[in-house]
């Protein structure tokens, strides 16, 4: 058991999070450099960089959290390799392909709806959040995606929030998290700016400033910013946005290979304040 939440990453939106007794992996992408992912409607895109893990590497697994289905989330290494007996915590629509690739303990969410993992005297509340990958009608062709709340709780009591956002953008519907989540340590974001056809499909260093804003975590940890040729913005730009702001402070950036705790020294005091 980890003394304190942490999280390793992998790469993309490829993580090992391990929060009290739980080890979970996020958007499980295992392609190496030069090998191309397949987004979607004949789209593809060549990976840059190297995992820092391989699958068989892996500490053992209690579930997977999937926040959508596209190839530089849950590639065909992942099919090909995972323990297709792991709960992987996803959209219903992704739960619908996962389970006809014979992955049946995928279980599909619709927004705010929970999933619980039971350890020994603590359990993981999964629960699904809005996310909207593409701007206006473009989003209907994108796969459905989601964030995810993952509240540890002890004794009835919670010990950890942590959010992870998916590939969404900032749009209105994520005011509605922090409404009824005023308390989260940390939140892992997806940025990058993926941009198709000049479309951007994922959140800019503005759009990831504004969200950190908004949400107003105690820690930030940027992932999901450089492996593929379609994401236009790098991670400089969001820690200079972010220094910008006056909000760096909150910010943690973590290298591929890397582990880094989830949680702030208990003096520390968020950097974002609630508006008036």
């Amino acid at each position: 058991m980890a003394e304190q939440p942490e999280v390793t990453f992998i790469g993309t939106a490829t993580t090992v999070l391990r929060i009290g007794g739980f080890t979970l992996l996020t958007d499980p992408n295992f392609l190496h450099r030069g090998q191309r992912a397949y987004l979607g409607k004949g789209l593809w895109s060549r990976r840059r960089t190297d995992p820092a893990l391989r699958i068989a590497q892996l500490p053992e697994l209690d579930a997977v959290v999937l926040s959508h289905l596209h190839g530089d989330h849950f590639d065909r290494v992942a099919r090909r390799e995972l323990d297709r007996t792991l709960p992987i915590v996803t959209t219903p629509a992704a739960e619908r392909k996962l389970r006809r690739w014979g992955f049946g303990a995928a279980e599909g969410l619709p927004t705010w709806q929970s999933h619980e993992l039971h350890g020994d005297g603590e359990f993981l509340r999964l629960t699904a959040l809005p996310g909207q990958h593409g701007p206006g009608v473009l989003d209907r062709l994108m796969p459905d995606v989601m964030g995810t709340m993952i509240d540890l709780v002890r004794g009835g009591t919670r010990a950890f929030r942590l959010y992870i956002t998916g590939d969404t953008l900032n749009r209105p519907q994520l005011a509605r998290i922090p409404e009824r989540y005023p308390d989260i340590d940390a939140m892992l974001i997806h940025l990058g700016g993926t941009k198709v056809a000049g479309i951007l499909l994922t959140m800019d260093a503005r759009q990831g400033a504004d969200l950190v804003e908004l949400i107003r975590p105690r820690l930030t940890v940027p992932v999901h910013y450089d492996d593929y040729r379609v994401f236009r913005s790098p991670l400089s730009h969001f820690v200079e946005e972010a220094r910008r702001r006056g909000i760096v402070q909150q910010v943690r950036t973590i290298a591929r290979g890397e582990t880094v705790p989830l949680t702030v020294p208990a003096l520390a005091k968020p950097a974002v304040t609630r508006p008036a």
